[in-house]
């Protein structure tokens, strides 16, 4: 065998590379030169003039077609428009029309830098934009195209679209009233779950190669692998949604699929549960003074029930000097608290399950870091033994699970594979059963029943409950039909008479009711007052009585 040599370098790479070998002298002319090239500032664009230079997109109503709506997804670019017939509503993405030239032209674009922006790990997006505008701009030059700035417009916005985001369904990431999108298969409509319209078909379709493709771009561009041996990926996308895809026919007959559950990055708060109707008043009085003080809580139902969007909105009531620690497969919860620790599993890097962190070893870890509050995003497996632990070592929790009713939950919790002892139940305090019904052809979300779990009967074995709220269909209103037993347990700990309760009753009442009338809905004005009502209960009232209570939570953002 041939003795391997080590080979020396004697020159330095940019000087060989330009034919430059040996000159030392050479070699920081050549630097100095490279360096002032990247120091040059990038091409830029200045903010498009719809009203000056005329609009992007153009769009009109077919016939037989009604529009019920039209809305901007990213302002000059694109537009959702709401089309409705006879039968059914339809689901329209406006994007900016290219002409034949412009056609050719971004297709030439592509083709030369596509490669440009695969950068490390550390390139933001904002760079990535910026640098795809500059090289866009340098080539439009070098290839003397005389072209308008509506079409630099139109270019970019597709060079954006399909570089940087989800090709063709990437407007739909922008729109604030879809939380889900469906690809079914080839050639089929995208579905949209929209909060105003509900399941709608849009304009967008893919054809076999080309979703094939999509999907596994999807995946890579969120650091996962998927193939014929591995055709099932769960991701979370750049934004925080959920990503389900499929590959291939072997699962799906009608071909890969995907679905993105968008994640709300403006959270529901207490207030919207007001606005929709969810729960009323009273259920929310009483919900945050039982999560204020530690008592353990369980939001079961089907699936979009609402289960989650209970467990956001309720987690805002935790005191903010709490350590709270949460557990999800998926990010959904957003908090406006700084000593919050936030987990979510990961799959394996293999089929033997190496590196996999699962919600039973997130919760394992969450109970070595003393937190005041867990809140898991569900449990269904062998993470709620382990739960139900903690609740009986004194940590306050939160979590939702699938169960349409009382016994439905306690009967998961009981049984495979859960498999919590009986005894072990009554460390739970509070179960609040969601679920989606209609209301005049209007599907809506609300709060059921809400129970208390008392002790388990000596004599009998069952668990005793304790109804306090129950949703009537007919009238759409919360019935109280029981006296809460953990309000008392609160007046004893906390050291109050029945005169302080009801005092603290009325003034929650009166805080929630006047930030429902002033339109405070959003997560960081929710927190704020209840944080601020835990430290100085008086100014706050004293603000709402002198109505400065909005412009107070302003400055205190500001």
């Amino acid at each position: 065998m041939d003795e391997i040599k080590e080979i020396p370098v004697k020159h330095n790479v940019i000087s060989r590379l330009l034919g430059k070998e040996g000159d030392n002298n050479f070699i920081p002319e050549i630097v100095k030169k490279v360096k002032n090239y990247f120091n040059e500032p990038l091409r830029t664009l200045p903010v498009y003039d719809q009203e000056k230079q005329g609009s992007l997109v153009e769009f009109i109503v077919p016939d037989g077609l009604k529009e019920i709506e039209r809305y901007w997804l990213q302002e000059p670019y694109t537009f959702a428009s709401i089309l409705e017939d006879r039968k059914t509503r339809h689901y329209k993405l406006v994007e900016p029309a290219l002409t034949k030239y412009e056609k050719e032209l971004l297709e030439r674009i592509y083709e030369d830098f596509q490669d440009i922006l695969v950068l490390n790990s550390t390139t933001s997006r904002f760079e990535k934009d910026a640098l795809l505008v500059d090289r866009t701009l340098f080539l439009l030059e070098r290839y003397k195209a005389e072209i308008s700035a509506s079409a630099i417009e139109k270019i970019l916005y597709y060079l954006r679209r399909n570089l940087l985001g989800y090709d063709k369904i990437n407007p739909l990431l922008y729109d604030p009233y879809i939380e889900d999108i469906s690809c079914d298969g080839v050639e089929i409509p995208i579905y949209i779950y929209h909060t105003k319209y509900f399941n709608i078909k849009s304009n967008i379709s893919f054809k076999e190669e080309e979703l094939d493709s999509f999907v596994i771009r999807m995946c890579q561009l969120n650091n996962k692998h998927i193939s014929v041996s591995q055709p099932i990926v769960d991701a979370t996308i750049h934004d925080g949604s959920r990503l389900q895809a499929i590959l291939g026919r072997e699962i799906t007959p009608r071909d890969s699929s995907f679905t993105i559950r968008k994640f709300r990055k403006d959270p529901i708060t207490p207030i919207d549960l007001l606005g929709f109707k969810t729960c009323d008043l009273k259920i929310l009085v009483y919900l945050w003074l039982v999560i204020e003080n530690g008592y353990n809580i369980v939001f079961a139902g089907g699936t979009a029930s609402g289960k989650t969007s209970m467990l956001n909105a309720t987690s805002l009531f935790m005191p903010s000097t709490a350590k709270i620690v949460s557990i999800e497969d998926t990010r959904e919860l957003l908090l406006y608290h700084n000593n919050w620790v936030s987990g979510i599993t990961r799959e394996s890097f293999s089929s033997d399950s190496t590196g996999e962190v699962s919600m039973y070893d997130l919760l394992r870890a969450a109970l070595r870091q003393r937190p005041d509050f867990i809140i898991v995003g569900e449990v269904r497996g062998n993470e709620a033994l382990t739960l139900f632990q903690a609740m009986s070592t004194g940590h306050a929790t939160s979590s939702t699970m699938h169960a349409g009713d009382v016994q439905t939950v306690i009967n998961r919790l009981t049984h495979e594979p859960i498999n919590v002892p009986q005894m072990m139940l009554q460390s739970l305090d509070v179960l609040c059963i969601q679920e989606q019904v209609y209301i005049e052809e209007k599907r809506v979300r609300r709060s059921r029943s809400l129970v208390e779990v008392l002790n388990i009967d000596p004599e009998t074995g069952d668990l005793g409950i304790n109804e306090l709220f129950n949703w009537e269909a007919s009238e759409d209103c919360f019935i109280k039909v029981g006296d809460s037993h953990l309000m008392q347990d609160i007046m004893h700990v906390r050291g109050w008479d029945a005169d302080q309760l009801k005092n603290e009753i009325e003034n929650r009442r009166k805080i929630l009711t006047y930030m429902y009338e002033n339109k405070m809905r959003s997560y960081i004005q929710v927190s704020l007052v209840v944080q601020t009502y835990q430290s100085y209960p008086k100014m706050i009232i004293e603000s709402i009585e002198n109505n400065t209570l909005q412009g107070m939570i302003q400055d205190m953002i500001a």
